[in-house]
C-alpha cells in the first residue's frame, strides 16, 4: 500500500487534487491511501509528500510557518519523494516578490518573479496578467516524471508569478508567455511544477501516475 499525504495548510483545491490522485491509483491497480492532512505524524509517515498552493504568496507562508510545514518539508525532502504543485512550487524558492516582497522556505536558490504587465505576442497584442489556460511544456531535460508524456504536451496553467532558479541545471521544464519561463524544476527528491496536473487532462494524470511510483531519481 502506497500513502501519499497532500499537505494541508489551508490554500490549494486539495481535495481535487487527492480525487485525482485516487483515480490513477485505481487507474494503474496501485493500492493507494490518499491523506489531505496537516498532522506531522501522519506527514512523516506517508511513504511521499504533495505540497500544493493557490492564492497570495504572505498568506501561504504565514500558515505554513505556523503549521511549521516549512520545517518538515526541510527534514522529509531527504527521505522520501515530494511534488510541488503552482504556489508550493514557488513557495519552495528562497523569496518572492508578491506582496512587496515574501521570504519563502529556501529549498531551491532563485526567485518568483512577476509577469511583465506589458508583454506582447508576436501579433502585438498584450498578454493578460495572470497567464491562464493551456500551455506547451518542454521538456529541457528527461526525468522519470516526463514518463509516457510527449515532449510539448499541454498543461493548465493559472498564475501570474513564476519561479527563476538560480542553478539552470534544476530546471527541467519550459513553457512561454511570451518568452520562456520555468515550468518545471527537479533536485533529487522534489519535483516541483507550475502548472496544476489535477486540471490538465491526460498529461497531468499520468505525472500523478508517474509520482505514485517514483523512486525520487531523474
Amino acid at each position: 500500500m502506497t500513502h501519499v499525504a497532500v499537505i494541508d495548510y489551508g490554500m490549494g483545491n486539495l481535495h481535487s487534487v487527492a480525487k485525482a490522485l485516487e483515480f490513477v491509483g485505481k487507474r494503474a491497480g496501485i493500492p493507494l491511501q490518499v491523506s489531505v492532512t496537516s498532522s506531522p505524524d501522519v506527514l512523516r509517515a506517508a511513504d511521499r509528500l504533495l505540497f500544493p498552493g493557490v492564492g497570495a504568496m504572505r498568506d501561504c507562508m504565514a500558515e505554513i510557518r505556523r503549521l511549521c510545514v516549512d520545517e518538515m518539508l526541510r527534514e522529509q525532502v531527504k527521505l522520501k519523494p515530494v511534488l510541488a504543485i503552482c504556489v508550493g512550487m514557488q513557495a519552495l524558492m528562497q523569496h518572492s516578490e508578491e506582496n512587496g516582497g515574501v521570504p519563502c522556505i529556501g529549498l531551491f536558490a532563485g526567485k518568483v518573479k512577476r509577469f511583465d504587465d506589458h508583454a506582447v505576442d508576436a501579433s502585438g497584442a498584450v498578454l493578460k496578467v495572470p497567464h491562464m489556460g493551456w500551455n506547451r511544456v518542454r521538456q529541457s531535460k528527461p526525468h522519470a516524471m516526463w514518463r509516457d508524456i510527449d515532449n510539448n504536451g499541454h498543461f493548465y496553467f493559472v498564475h501570474s508569478y513564476f519561479v527563476a532558479p538560480d542553478a539552470p541545471s534544476e530546471i527541467v521544464g519550459e513553457a512561454d508567455y511570451p518568452t520562456p519561463f520555468c515550468a518545471a524544476i527537479a533536485h533529487k527528491n522534489v519535483f516541483a511544477v507550475q502548472f496544476h496536473p489535477e486540471k490538465s487532462q491526460r498529461n497531468g494524470l499520468q505525472l500523478l501516475q508517474n509520482f505514485l511510483t517514483w523512486n525520487g531519481q531523474a
